[in-house]
């Protein structure tokens, strides 16, 4: 038994510790040149879904909710947001190629059919982020008018 109360306390005080280390925010209060907002036309519908559903993984801007707070969710949620960011990042989407641009945007109306995104463990605690068919018909429509417009400028 005195193992067992050993082995809590250990756990429990390493559990304390990691409380005090704290990855940085994704945050960022300015539209940059390169934002896609800037570069392509996103009509309010299709921002408005993204900013709902895509942005906080997907920008230099995230919404932060209360257990981010409480590790290890903060570090779990931290490299959710460098490895979509590194997939796709709406802040510097003016960056990329125009074939890259139209490859991303296909990427999106793929995600979106295949329900790979907005991923299931984000929706869970983000349940208004869940896509509805609306929503990925305004993405889908959005997405073949602007790939088709990308593509005959390159």
């Amino acid at each position: 038994m005195k193992l067992y109360k050993k082995i809590l306390l250990i756990l429990l005080g390493v559990l304390i510790v990691i409380q005090f280390i704290q990855p940085s925010h994704n945050k960022s209060d300015q539209v940059l040149p390169m934002d896609i907002t800037k570069t392509i036309n996103v009509p309010d519908k299709v921002l408005d879904v993204f900013k709902n559903s895509c942005y906080d993984c997907h920008s230099n801007n995230t919404r932060y909710p209360w257990y981010v707070n409480i590790q290890p969710m903060g570090w779990f949620m931290a490299n959710h947001i460098k490895e979509g960011k590194e997939n796709l990042n709406f802040s510097d989407f003016g960056s990329y190629s125009k074939r890259k641009q139209a490859n991303k945007l296909r990427a999106i109306a793929e995600s979106i059919k295949d329900g790979s995104m907005p991923i299931s463990s984000y929706t869970i605690m983000h349940t208004d982020a869940k896509l509805t068919s609306n929503d990925t018909a305004i993405i889908n429509n959005w997405v073949r008018i602007t790939r088709d417009s990308l593509l005959m400028k390159h």
